[in-house]
Parts: structure tokens; C-alpha cells; sequence
């Protein structure tokens, strides 16, 4: 007798619970689904280009453009917290994600044609304007973009992508060795960076909180760059990374000229591409909302929500239409 009053409490209670959620989500009125993102390939010029997209065409349009040895992927849970708003669209490329994987002798990996076939890819999909963000190579193929049709971009939001001399430190020392003479023993100390223990380490180092970063996430980054014949991919864009330092004055005077609204984003505690490589902007750009996030080299991981709000709070003030 006593278990089946004691029963009929707890359920009595249950009842109560869920009658009261049930109220509450009534006075908040019904929930917004969910955006769709679908996955998309188009050719250019021969090669599968991936895309992830989400958001109405109609909306204002970002931009998202990825950093080794990463993929889209990196803007997963981003591209939904913005496409409500925005037209949101994130591809791979070349010898990245889900994109075709040539081999170097079928196709030149560098810099200049990463940033071209990503002005087709926009082209081929009818992106007329558009906002720029960009992360790690992200910034160098962005900004040859920015640099060709100025027209096209309607802000900038960097978020640990690299501009200025003041942002190639420590970390650049076997790099720059490398596209001064590429030997087989400089050759061999840029391997390292193609290991899972480096991999990981560029998702986890210098976060708040490691357990918070998701395994699967470089697990996924590692398989790819393990494919045969992918290590030489990002050996030959290791060696044309020495093409972006000689553009920065380039870049920077785009910045002068043309002023994008800029909204930075950068993780400070990064190793790569620290927080010495944010402050320059300052210099150049008057219409500058700036961010150092106490966490790493992919910002995302751990303060994705704060970023998209930043997002959507600076684009709504630039009144981009």
C-alpha cells in the first residue's frame, strides 16, 4: 500500500513536470526548426569541389574558408547558428575534406591556385558579394580574393589568419628553412607536422579545457591527410606558404584602401599563428571590432556560441544586405 501511494506520488509529480514544460513551451510559442545544411559537390575545372551550405539564398551570404589540415568540417556546428540569417557556405579544397584529391603531378598545389579555384568555385554558384571568413591558409587564399574583387567582399572576420611579418614566430623557424632550401633533412622536419600526435595537438593545445574537444574531429583529419600521396599534397603547400609573407604588403593595402568592416576572432593562445599576428590589424583597418578568446589555434571548438554571436551581432551593425 505504502510502495503504491509512494508510486502514485512520483508519477503525480512527473505528470506535474511535464504539464508545466509543456505550458512554458506554449508561452514561448512554437520552436524554429532546426536549419537544414546539405552537401553539395560542383565541378571546376575537372575536380569535385565539396560544399557545405545552409540558409536562403537571398539573405546575405558568408563566406567560410577553412585551415590545415582541416577541412569544412571545422565550421559544422557554425553553419547552422548563422543560416537562420544568413546564407552560409563552407567548401573544401582541393586535396581536403570531401574535394578531389589529385596527386601533385596532376595538379600544382599552391596558393595561387587554391585561391583560383575557389574564385570559380563562387563564380560557378553565383556568389555576387559576400562576407570573408577566414582561418589559417583560409587567410592567404582569402585574401587573394579580397585583393582581385575588392567589390565582391562585404567584411572580413579573422579569426587566427595571418597578415602581417608580426605573426610567423617560433613556430616558423623549419618552415622558413624549408622555402630557403628544400632538402631532405628540412623536408623531414616538416613530416612531423603530418602525424596524429600534431594533429591533435593543433586542436588541443593551448584550450581551456581538452576534454571539451571533440576526438573524432582530428581522428577524422588525420585519416584524410594519412590517404597515399596526400603527405606530398601539404609538403608542396608547406613550401608555397613562402609565397603569402612577400603579399602582405599587398594585402595590407587593401586593408588601407579599402577598409572592409573587419571583425576579429582569434584564439590568443595559439602556438601557430598567435596573438602577436592580431594586433597589426589595428593598424590598418578603421572599422575594426577586435577579439583575443582565451583558447586555441581553432576557436571554435570552444567558444563557437560567443563567436557566432559576435558574428551576427557585428554583421547586423554593418547593415550588409
Amino acid at each position: 500500500m505504502m510502495k503504491s501511494s509512494y508510486t502514485r506520488s512520483v508519477l503525480a509529480a512527473l505528470l506535474f513536470i511535464a504539464a508545466s514544460a509543456g505550458l512554458m513551451n506554449a508561452q514561448r510559442g512554437p520552436q524554429a526548426p532546426a536549419p537544414v545544411v546539405s552537401y553539395n559537390v560542383v565541378d571546376i575545372d575537372g575536380l569535385d569541389i565539396f560544399y557545405r551550405e545552409a540558409g536562403d539564398r537571398s539573405n546575405p551570404t558568408i563566406l567560410l574558408l577553412h585551415g590545415f589540415p582541416t577541412s569544412s568540417q571545422m565550421f559544422r556546428n557554425l553553419i547552422p547558428q548563422l543560416a537562420d540569417k544568413y546564407h552560409v557556405i563552407a567548401p573544401d579544397y582541393p586535396g581536403f575534406g570531401q574535394s578531389s584529391m589529385p596527386s601533385v603531378e596532376e595538379f600544382e598545389y599552391s596558393f595561387d591556385n587554391l585561391a583560383d579555384v575557389i574564385e570559380k568555385f563562387t563564380e560557378r554558384i553565383g556568389l555576387a558579394k559576400y562576407s570573408l571568413y577566414v582561418q589559417d591558409y583560409g587567410a592567404p587564399v582569402g585574401y587573394r580574393l579580397a585583393v582581385k574583387h575588392p567589390e565582391r567582399v562585404q567584411a572580413l572576420i579573422v579569426q587566427n589568419g595571418n597578415a602581417y611579418d608580426e605573426g610567423l614566430r617560433e613556430f616558423w623557424i623549419p618552415l622558413k628553412a624549408y622555402w630557403k632550401d628544400r632538402s631532405e633533412a628540412n623536408t623531414d622536419a616538416l613530416r612531423q607536422f603530418l602525424t596524429v600526435e600534431a594533429t591533435k595537438w593543433q586542436w588541443t593545445h593551448g584550450t581551456r579545457d581538452q576534454k571539451r574537444i571533440d576526438p573524432n574531429i582530428w581522428t577524422l583529419d588525420q585519416a584524410l591527410l594519412d590517404r597515399p600521396g596526400n603527405q606530398e599534397i601539404q609538403l608542396q603547400l608547406f613550401f608555397s606558404y613562402g609565397s603569402n609573407p612577400p603579399l602582405y604588403p599587398q594585402w595590407q593595402a587593401y586593408f588601407r584602401e579599402f577598409q572592409p568592416p573587419t571583425l576579429i576572432v582569434w584564439g590568443k593562445n595559439d602556438h601557430i599563428f598567435p596573438a602577436e599576428g592580431a594586433e597589426p590589424y589595428k593598424r590598418d583597418l578603421k572599422n575594426l571590432e577586435f577579439h583575443l578568446l582565451n583558447t586555441g589555434h581553432f576557436a571554435l571548438e570552444e567558444d563557437g556560441d560567443l563567436i557566432a554571436g559576435y558574428i551576427r551581432k557585428f554583421l547586423a551593425r554593418q547593415k550588409i544586405k
